[in-house]
């Protein structure tokens, strides 16, 4: 082990536990509850971080402790009676298995849902103030409530004890219930629980108090908060610290969580998942300042921490006490092992893209990665099973989907021959990581090359495979995963010389001029990437797009920082707008619900982004000639990376 990883396996104690190192999964929504109770899926998922060596996992992120606060929408598990304590002590029992601590978190969203009519329950908030994202006006809490779920609190926490759980982490921070009574700007309350801090803070430390009244002291519970709410007129870092000292002081918590920023707005929404456009462990100085203010109590935090490295000189440097990697944690769960082990080159480092974590689970679909394809399907893929007999497996296409195909039927123990017609590997992947901010998307590519090229795969660079070159192999099967091609799409004046591509553009295959008009027919961070990358070559660009807002598609933790860099610029953005016709140096365009017809006068550039087509060829040419034929990614049809690497191994597994 590292010199400098010491300090992140150095064991440490939160109230009466030992953690065996500092790394733990903080508590995130997985959406993966069925009827609000965790499932067989929920548990692979976190054994497998026990699994993989990290010291705590805290599940069920924003479960609810009482009906009033929404559990369905995001698939959350809702802890309102004991018929949930024999799925809390299954998931207990997989995750001790390992020697891994397991804890859970527990909240009141408060205003920050939106409310189930066929429930029969309305928002409850600390004041008649909607929330931005989620914008119902709630219900201002009457006191007879507020008793009943500081109550609701206290009954959940109980229930966790008795399902076998060793601690719980109170949510007090993303702007839910608990802090929308801390903060002034979402506090206007004239009784006891509104006006001065004392009386802002009093419902947590009753639900606090409540909370150890019914689980003793024994039992070990936390808060999590933000360092600072990043508000204008809200709480800011100095607010913060003086609440870390009065939870401390209260002796009502074994520790704090800290994150940076709220959720009541989207770009505060996205700023608390930071994406690879923020720097690593940007909230971390925020961190820092909560633990100089509250000395001996332990700290955790989460914030793009995805190095070990990194990680360990936090802890070192005593700035973090116990370091949250969690989406490096769903990029590669065996991290903590590999680190231990001195193989920093086979972790699978999360890039931040957000695409398979954070922004599927704000859709309600369950947690997967973008760029591995076990996580969240641990039951289908986590085992790699041998094949009978070795077989001599093709792969043509040096994308992520012939990569993943290659290194997997590796694995499994094929001989394997990897064809790939341009200089690199990496196909579409580092085409997109030329644009601004999405540089770490080619890690991707890096940590599957250097795991095909560390197994032994025979990979050819330069070779452009036909099919009598691959029957010339006499494979056993063979995998095509040739990629796509850009899409020109059959308008008049279409084929004029200065219409371009976005990958002519990201490639820099294409001479652009001063006035552009992009057509984005993707509506993913493909068109709008290559919009920032226009405008920071000083060109003035109107990105058209048929659809409400242009870039629909995105993830909502990336739309948000990416408007903010585009506005910044100078971009120009006309949703509900088709492109009808190229006429010279006129683009005419016409909007899609009234018909109303735009000449777009002195352009010097057209870039469609109109997505792409199969490039299949190989894979008709092939068939009827092999034993075993299969194709992945783009040459089945054009989708995004994390569709590509799970089609790769799905087929290197069908082997």
């Amino acid at each position: 082990m590292a010199d400098e990883l010491r300090s992140l396996f150095t064991p440490t104690r939160i109230g009466r536990l030992t953690l065996k190192n500092r790394i733990y999964s903080s508590g995130h929504a997985e959406a993966m509850a069925e009827s609000g109770r965790p499932t067989e899926r929920l548990r692979r998922y976190h054994e497998a971080k026990a699994r993989g060596g990290c010291a705590l996992t805290i599940f069920g992120g924003s479960s609810s402790v009482h009906p009033s606060s929404p559990a369905a929408a995001w698939k959350q598990i809702a802890n309102h009676d004991d018929s949930i304590v024999p799925a809390y002590r299954a998931l207990a029992d997989a995750v001790h298995e390992h020697g891994c601590l397991v804890f859970t978190q527990l909240t009141h969203l408060g205003r920050r849902a939106q409310s189930d009519p066929e429930a029969g329950h309305v928002l409850l908030a600390p004041s008649q103030i909607p929330e931005r994202v989620h914008r119902e006006v709630p219900h201002e809490l009457e006191p007879e409530q507020i008793v009943e779920l500081v109550r609701a609190f206290g009954e959940a926490t109980r229930r966790c004890r008795d399902g076998g759980l060793d601690g719980v982490e109170i949510s007090m921070a993303h702007n839910h219930l608990i802090d929308q009574f801390w903060s002034p700007v979402f506090n206007e309350r004239l009784d006891e629980y509104g006006g001065s801090l004392d009386n802002r803070m009093r419902f947590g430390l009753e639900v606090l108090a409540e909370i150890r009244r019914r689980v003793g002291r024994d039992f070990v519970v936390g808060a999590r908060i933000s360092g600072d709410e990043l508000t204008a007129g809200g709480l800011g870092a100095q607010d913060m610290a003086t609440i870390a000292e009065r939870l401390a002081r209260s002796g009502l918590v074994d520790f704090l969580s800290i994150i940076g920023g709220g959720a009541h707005t989207y770009s505060l929404q996205a700023a608390a998942v930071p994406n690879m456009s923020f720097s690593p462990g940007v909230y971390v100085p925020l961190t820092a300042r909560i633990k100089a203010a509250v000395p001996g109590m332990p700290i955790l935090h989460a914030s793009r921490i995805v190095d070990p490295l990194h990680a360990g000189r936090l802890v070192a440097a005593g700035d973090v006490d116990v370091v949250g990697m969690t989406r490096a944690l769903i990029a590669d769960p065996d991290l903590p092992r590999k680190a231990h082990e001195g193989r920093l080159d086979d972790i699978r480092t999360c890039v931040g893209a957000n695409e398979g974590c954070i922004d599927r689970i704000y859709q309600g679909k369950p947690v997967t990665c973008v760029q591995n394809p076990t996580t969240g399907r641990e039951g289908e893929l986590a085992d790699v099973r041998p094949v009978a007999a070795a077989k001599k497996v093709v792969v043509v296409g040096g994308g992520v989907a012939g990569l993943e195909a290659a290194r997997m039927a590796t694995l499994r123990g094929c001989r394997v021959v990897l064809l790939e017609k341009a200089a690199e590997l990496g196909g579409q992947v580092l085409v997109a990581a030329r644009a601004p901010a999405r540089a770490e998307y080619a890690g991707i590519v890096r940590f599957l090359a250097a795991q095909v090229r560390k197994l032994g795969v025979d990979v050819r660079l330069g070779v452009e495979a036909t099919a009598p070159l691959v029957l010339a192999e006499r494979p056993d099967a063979v995998i095509v995963a040739t990629g796509s091609h850009a899409y020109i799409p059959p308008v008049p004046g279409s084929d004029g010389k200065h219409v371009v591509t976005d990958r002519d553009v990201l490639t820099g295959e294409a001479k652009v001029g001063a006035n552009v008009v992009l057509v984005d027919d993707v509506h993913t961070e493909e068109a709008l990437s290559t919009a920032e990358l226009l405008l920071d070559q000083g060109k003035r660009v109107e990105v058209i797009s048929p659809l409400f807002y242009v870039g629909q598609d995105v993830g909502v933790t990336s739309i948000a920082p990416l408007y903010g860099r585009l506005y910044t610029k100078g971009v120009v953005l006309t949703p509900s707008t088709e492109l009808r016709a190229v006429e010279g140096s006129t683009v005419v365009v016409a909007n899609v619900y009234s018909g109303a017809v735009r000449r777009i006068e002195a352009v010097d550039t057209v870039v469609l982004a109109a997505g792409s087509r199969s490039t299949d060829a190989l894979y008709r040419a092939l068939k009827g000639h092999v034993a075993e034929l299969h194709a992945a990614g783009d040459c089945v049809a054009p989708r995004g990376v994390h569709q590509a690497i799970l089609d790769g191994t799905r087929a290197a597994r069908a082997i």
